[in-house]
């Protein structure tokens, strides 16, 4: 298999050029998926478009068990800093997470099914907005899922880049393998007034040091300590001028968990921390926008995909995943039918120091048969599972 998918390495690289200079955000991948899915269509796939808005859901095969595999498609709102050839042409978008790669090893997954005889059918699930939220806090992986994206779906794999893993590695474990996030938006409301008569206002600034303080003690003092969690503020809004003392200020972050147990416990612990405010006579709003579920890698496809890797690049050369609570919402997927996600090593020379999310990460191409060759090995054996 690996063979195979070196013998198309060149088709690799030039679609995942072509998407990174032509980077897309969010929902709004227009291009990108009409490549897919006309690429999809020339190879004889059953393809649905604008699935979650703009994802495309395409199949192959008859009956039998029915193995998904996921690749995201967006990008992030970052100007590109490489010289390279192929560095984004879009002005403050960029591909530094890898989609682009994620995209190409999955077409050219797609192209080697074509070749290959199996008892059963390959579904694939190219998602829109990983990195990002719609208006109602739901990302791609999410949307697809409610328009029936994994109707039917017995099993479901995907891989994502990993730049301190180098070329012909991987990493891959059960259990989990990125936390859960949810998003929290407060308003602290006090009374304003002059700065040189304090004592005429409830200062939401005091109020918000008080929320603060009880806020950071979440993680240390209200929860089991082996229960990984993360309770972080992103922003703090308030105040228009140095002498008055504003009315209220709003305050933002972002929770991470891998326990749904732990979720629910921390949306009652951040609430009790605004409810400090009362009794300092002010007051709160506290809103939770939902967000993607933990990815939890499920012990049999975990030990496949570790068995495939082995035989493909020797058993040294398979890692276990680094945790973290990083959010990934192929959790959303893994909701609804067993899967895991493994890490591929892309590491490039002189790169090294440019992980994902900067605006000079790169990867080395080739890696991309060796995600591709997992991707289909996997899935085949899954299928006689």
């Amino acid at each position: 298999m690996l063979k195979q998918a070196n013998a198309i390495s060149e088709e690799l690289i030039e679609w995942r050029r072509d998407f990174h200079m032509h980077p897309e955000l969010g929902f709004d991948v227009q291009r990108t998926a009409g490549i897919v899915a006309d690429e999809l269509e020339k190879m004889g796939y059953r393809v649905k478009r604008g699935v979650g808005k703009t994802g495309v859901v395409a199949d192959i095969g008859e009956g039998g068990k029915m193995v998904a595999i996921r690749a995201d498609m967006d990008a992030l709102p970052l100007q590109e800093l490489n010289e390279m050839d192929y560095k984004s042409k879009v002005d403050g978008k960029m591909h530094a997470c890898g989609h682009d790669s994620h995209t190409a090893m999955a077409l050219g997954a797609a192209q080697l099914f074509t070749k290959e005889k199996f008892n059963g059918r390959i579904r694939f699930l190219f998602q829109p907005s990983e990195e990002a939220a719609d208006e109602e806090g739901k990302s791609g992986a999410v949307r697809m899922v409610e328009e029936g994206a994994m109707n039917g779906v017995d099993y479901v794999i995907a891989q994502h880049i990993d730049a301190k893993l180098p070329v012909g590695a991987i990493g891959i474990n059960a259990g989990p393998a990125s936390g859960g996030v949810d998003s929290w938006y407060g308003v602290i409301e006090g009374k304003g007034g002059h700065g040189a008569y304090p004592h005429g206002t409830i200062d939401p600034f005091f109020l918000l040091a008080h929320v603060i303080f009880a806020l950071n003690g979440i993680v240390s003092r209200r929860l089991d300590p082996f229960a990984p969690a993360v309770v972080s503020i992103g922003s703090i809004n308030g105040g228009f001028t140095e002498n008055v003392i504003p009315q209220s200020l709003k305050i933002t972050g972002t929770l991470r968990y891998t326990d749904i147990a732990v979720q629910k416990q921390i949306h009652t612990e951040i609430a009790r921390a605004f409810e400090v405010t009362k009794a300092l006579g002010g007051n709160c709003k506290l809103e939770f926008v939902i967000g993607a579920p933990p990815m939890i890698n499920e012990e049999k496809v975990s030990v496949k995909i570790a068995q495939v890797g082995a035989e493909l690049l020797g058993k040294e050369n398979i890692q276990e995943i680094e945790k973290t609570l990083g959010a990934e919402d192929f959790g959303s997927f893994l909701d609804i039918a067993p899967g895991a996600m493994f890490s591929l090593g892309v590491q490039k020379k002189g790169h090294e120091d440019y992980l994902l999310h900067h605006p000079k990460f790169d990867l080395d191409e080739r890696a991309l048969p060796i995600g591709t060759a997992i991707l289909v090995e996997t899935a085949l054996r899954l299928l006689k599972q």
